[in-house]
């Protein structure tokens, strides 16, 4: 359960954000480009100019919409903080990206586990400017839409570590696309910070088959050649490769197990 709940929106698809929004959308997006400008691919930052976001209040709507429909022919829907998977996929298919309207509040500025405004749209927005990664979302929820709940899990785990997490390589340099990362601070700057240990290719068998938990740091990241690699995933037969991860199973988690407790 989440303690956020998303602002209306009036028929013209507008939202009425406080004063106190605007500050912490501009506080908010003003930290977060100080980070990103040398470590967001390329594709990313192009979209942010694309965008044009503003930086004193929170963006509209109709406003994103009018460059994502031109650009790609994406919008963003609005929805509640919390959407079944369902509702989720269904959106995706018909190039709809869901965003919850309401903002973090100042005691969580810097991390909380629900998708927010920021997040949805400062993090993924940009990249939904790009052909390549537009047509690899929208075949994600056509996947999805048929999907069983066991196969919906494994896709989870290709949309974590490409839409969320993902890292691509550019002029030699890794750079990051995954709007999960550049919605946070603490992220962008660890999920650069030790290629070594925490980077892998990127092989959408491993990426099936390897656990995540979203209330941590990520303990590794897959690393695309090229942007390019996500238009040629969304030509793959993408759930034959969802059932031979799912026949060898998945593999140890390199993280601790999060501990449950039961009352009574």
């Amino acid at each position: 359960m989440t303690q956020y709940h998303s602002k209306p929106v009036d028929e013209a698809g507008i939202v009425d954000w406080s004063k106190e929004e605007d500050r912490i959308w501009h506080d908010l997006v003003v930290r977060q480009l100080d980070k990103v400008n040398d470590k967001a691919c390329q594709a990313y930052l192009d979209g942010l100019d694309t965008l044009n976001l503003s930086i004193d209040r929170v963006p509209q709507l109709p406003e994103i919409n009018a460059v994502l429909q031109r650009e790609t022919g994406w919008s963003v829907e609005p929805v509640p903080a919390l959407i079944n998977f369902d509702r989720f996929f269904d959106l995706l298919a018909n190039k709809k990206f869901p965003v919850a309207t309401f903002l973090r509040s100042r005691e969580e500025f810097d991390y909380l586990q629900e998708p927010d405004f920021f997040h949805e749209v400062f993090g993924h927005c940009a990249m939904l400017t790009h052909p390549d990664f537009a047509s690899f979302t929208h075949k994600y929820g056509q996947l999805g839409q048929k999907a069983s709940s066991k196969e919906r899990a494994y896709l989870a785990r290709l949309y974590w570590f490409t839409v969320e997490f993902g890292l691509v390589k550019e002029k030699g340099q890794t750079k990051i696309y995954g709007g999960g990362i550049l919605s946070s601070p603490g992220e962008t700057i660890y999920a650069l910070g030790n290629p070594e240990q925490l980077h892998q290719p990127f092989n959408v068998e491993n990426v099936l088959r390897t656990p995540y938990r979203i209330d941590i740091m990520q303990p590794t990241y897959f690393e695309l050649g090229d942007i390019k690699e996500l238009y040629q995933l969304s030509q793959m037969d993408l759930m034959a490769q969802v059932h031979n991860a799912m026949e060898l199973g998945l593999f140890t988690p390199l993280f601790e197990r999060k501990e449950v407790t039961h009352a009574g």
